[in-house]
């Protein structure tokens, strides 16, 4: 039960409150996935939620070591809060995970050039104002002060974002009704021992509708083992603390196996003859051999000298053929670790690059309109393509690199050229396979 573990569990809550961020939204909202119950439905469950939190968690609890103090004084008068998305009522199936999003979101969404803008230009600015801090950072950790910066403003927003939720309440609610009952069990644990230990404050215990905690937007679990006193006050502040918000973001990183001193990534050409299902972190390959492929960067500078040096480069194409395609190293995948999405690294990584100067606006290849789709209809073709042997990562409604190259393998072996990203017209000839 490790934190990228629930890190991969709240993933579609995390796109969501990226896409507001990006928009310039302060305080993420709710999503509307919440249950649908009557009042009389939410009076028993109120009921029965404190039934279990004084009853058999409370047991749980005590036996693991929370002082009884802590325990009643952290959850007296804690409601379940049923506004919460991925909760299933007692005795009733799980919504199918491609059911709860009517529609998928296309990569574009993700790149709003209005936000990114506002971003990249407050990025600059904290750039200079703590020049000093992110040396100090980036010679102990080894991770670059501009993408330190970036998971920074994506998190909340440089700080500004309103972190309001009780933390307890969030947990204990995601414990008793969510999908991964045991991860959020362990969390309102960690959560409560924080609180014993006299490391956090109770009253410091915000966290967002998701259940993470601080600026980083950090699990309990995870600020257990990453977060950092990088201010010397003898308290991991990741609520007030600059220092403490912007190293324990670097150590989670180093802490994952950032490589000091090697550029996450770079938009390339990708030549015809080099198929788009060659994606992924378990096909890479030499730099060397990309190049001799044909592969260039998109901008015609040479590609980063640490590359090299490393003995393995991925493909990675978010869009398949219909956006932008990269080459990423190993720190790539670091930063998924962070939040398990192509997306999400690949915004840090962008926005850093902005924030230095790297990258001076928009990826140069647009990203294409492929139409609308939703979520079922994503795991309608991840379906088919398992019944037909592909490694589609698992049927849940999302485009992710295997199933993108599941779709791409499947095109030629049809005869198509492969694009590795469905459309309307694709969906329709894949499906008409089954």
């Amino acid at each position: 039960m490790n934190a990228p573990s629930i890190l991969r569990g709240r993933l579609r809550a995390a796109l969501l409150v990226s896409l507001l961020i990006l928009a310039g939204v302060a305080a993420p909202a709710m999503p509307a996935l919440a249950l649908q119950v009557t009042e009389r439905q939410q009076a028993r469950l109120q009921a029965d939620f404190r039934r279990w939190l004084q009853g058999p968690f409370r047991q749980q609890a005590l036996k693991s070591g929370v002082p009884t103090r802590v325990f009643d004084t952290a959850l007296e008068g804690v409601r379940a809060n049923l506004k919460l998305p991925d909760l299933v009522l007692p005795r009733t199936a799980p919504i199918p995970p491609e059911q709860r999003q009517a529609e998928f979101s296309a990569p574009a969404r993700y790149f709003n050039e209005r936000g990114l803008r506002l971003h990249a230009r407050r990025g600059r600015k904290l750039y200079r104002q703590h020049a000093r801090l992110l040396r100090r950072i980036e010679k102990r950790f080894g991770v670059p002060g501009e993408i330190v910066l970036a998971i920074w403003a994506r998190e909340s927003n440089y700080g500004r974002a309103r972190i309001v939720h009780d933390a307890f309440a969030i947990l204990a609610t995601q414990a008793w009704l969510g999908r991964r009952k045991d991860l959020f069990r362990h969390e309102l644990l960690v959560a409560l021992k924080l609180v014993a230990s006299g490391e956090v404050p109770l009253e410091r215990m915000k966290s967002s509708w998701a259940g993470a905690l601080g600026q980083p937007q950090m699990m309990p679990s995870d600020f257990l083992e990453h977060a950092v006193d990088f201010d010397g006050d003898g308290r991991r502040d990741i609520w007030r603390s600059v220092p403490d918000v912007l190293a324990s973001i670097a150590n989670h990183l180093a802490r994952h196996g950032w490589r000091r001193g090697v550029h996450w990534g770079v938009e390339v050409k990708l030549p015809k003859a080099v198929p788009c299902h060659l994606e992924g972190p378990d096909q890479g390959r030499p730099l060397r051999a990309w190049v001799r492929a044909g592969i260039t960067r998109i901008d015609g500078r040479p590609f980063p000298r640490s590359w090299w040096k490393q003995k393995a480069i991925h493909l990675l194409t978010p869009a398949g053929r219909h956006g932008p395609v990269f080459l990423v190293s190993r720190n790539f995948h670091v930063l998924k670790d962070y939040n398990t999405s192509d997306l999400y690294a690949l915004f840090v990584g962008h926005l850093g690059d902005r924030i230095t100067g790297r990258a001076k606006g928009p990826f140069a290849t647009r990203w294409q309109d492929v139409g609308r789709m939703s979520r079922a209809d994503v795991a309608r073709i991840q379906r088919v393509l398992e019944r037909l042997g592909h490694d589609v990562g698992g049927v849940d409604g999302l485009l992710g690199f295997k199933t993108r190259r599941s779709i791409g393998r499947w095109q030629e072996a049809a005869g198509m050229f492969p694009t590795c990203f469905p459309t309307p017209e694709l969906k329709r000839r894949i499906l008409a396979r089954r």
